[in-house]
């Protein structure tokens, strides 16, 4: 039987340099892509589009498991799945909400947990369960972290005899939850989508713990961003709110990546919630146009296209309540106040979402 990369689940090879699995040395437990990743994070071969999604759930109907679905709440909107319950027909599913660290401490687990099961039930998603954790990259041991004891305690609760599964978008945080579990670091983890490539299957006391190759959205900044520029536009720390207060047509950018136009702004209260390395610029909505034709992927940076063209627009009118412009794989903005029309350009691949506000 061939040997399996540990940190990613790939067949290792030792004849083609350039191909997935190769390593000098058969006997060694890691591929040499795996090995750059975990101790330079260099991707030697980028597998973000190179895993299709609809097989990789193909098989895991095929597997009689618990099914732990993965959930990073920073990225909820890109991170659900369209019918989900479809694809996965008569599975038991526990979403696993993680990075909760990154999200204010003033929002309650209560408010929280209340918000994601309003999401899921406005989706069409049906899961038997939810467990929200955090912190779990740095200090999930910490005394005061509860987050693998509730994983656990949800997995006997519904496991009935079964192995359990974890699956998820890509970076997601299932690698980083299934070393958790495990207690041990041999799984690869990175901030980059598609580390994991084969399902890996790891013996636990009474049941089989399988890790699965993360789905990828098309519509998610994060799939479409060179990897160079992932550390930027991923939150490391807690998210700290950039509150504009607004009495007349503003425009605001999220660096060369979002672009955010209120029309009919009388009295507005504008939250961005986004990386701390994003510069964010606020300008007259009327001088916006000019102002991304000549700067947009140089004062306007990091940018996915410097072509105004390939962007596009998704308006929203009269909004009613504080509601969120969530931008996929970047982060959010949360409006509330007297405003006619939010409008919100984007990359031509990118999703919007527009919903009641988390926060």
């Amino acid at each position: 039987m061939s040997k399996t990369c540990e940190g990613c689940g790939v067949k290792l090879q030792n004849t083609d340099r350039l191909a997935l699995g190769y390593t000098p040395k058969l006997e060694g437990a890691y591929c040499q892509r795996c090995f750059r990743i975990r101790h330079y994070d260099d991707v030697t071969i980028s597998m973000k589009t190179g895993i299709d999604p609809d097989e990789v759930l193909r098989r895991i109907q095929t597997c009689d498991a618990l099914i732990l679905w993965v959930v990073d709440l920073f990225d909820f909107e890109a991170n659900m799945v369209t019918g989900i319950n479809r694809h996965l027909l008569g599975k038991e599913i526990i979403m696993v909400a993680t990075k909760r660290d990154l999200l204010p401490e003033t929002l309650g687990n209560k408010k929280l947990s209340e918000f994601i099961l309003q999401r899921c039930k406005e989706l069409g998603i049906v899961i038997a369960g939810l467990v929200i954790t955090g912190d779990l990259a740095k200090h999930a041991f910490s005394k005061d972290n509860h987050s693998l004891a509730e994983v656990k305690r949800a997995i006997d609760l519904y496991r009935r005899g079964r192995d359990v599964l974890v699956m998820g978008m890509a970076n997601a945080g299932k690698s980083t939850l299934l070393n958790g579990l495990l207690k041990q670091t041999s799984i690869t983890t990175s901030r980059h989508p598609g580390t994991t490539l084969d399902f890996m299957e790891m013996s636990m006391s009474d049941y089989t713990l399988i890790d699965t190759p993360g789905l990828t959205r098309n519509d998610s900044c994060l799939t479409l961003a060179d990897d160079s520029l992932l550390k930027t536009l991923l939150p490391q720390n807690t998210l700290k709110a950039t509150v504009y207060q607004l009495f007349e047509d503003q425009s605001l950018a999220v660096g060369g990546m979002a672009r955010l136009d209120l029309i009919g702004c009388k009295k507005v209260s504008c939250v961005g919630y986004f990386s701390s390395t994003l510069p964010m610029h606020r300008g007259k909505q009327s001088k916006a146009d000019e102002l991304w034709e000549k700067h947009i992927g140089g004062l306007l940076s990091p940018t996915l296209t410097k072509d105004v063209k390939q962007m596009k627009s998704y308006t929203y009118f009269h909004p009613k309540g504080k509601i969120d412009v969530v931008i996929h794989g970047l982060g959010w903005f949360c409006i509330s106040g007297d405003v006619e029309t939010i409008k919100v350009y984007v990359h031509e691949q990118v999703g919007v979402t527009f919903r009641k506000a988390m926060i």
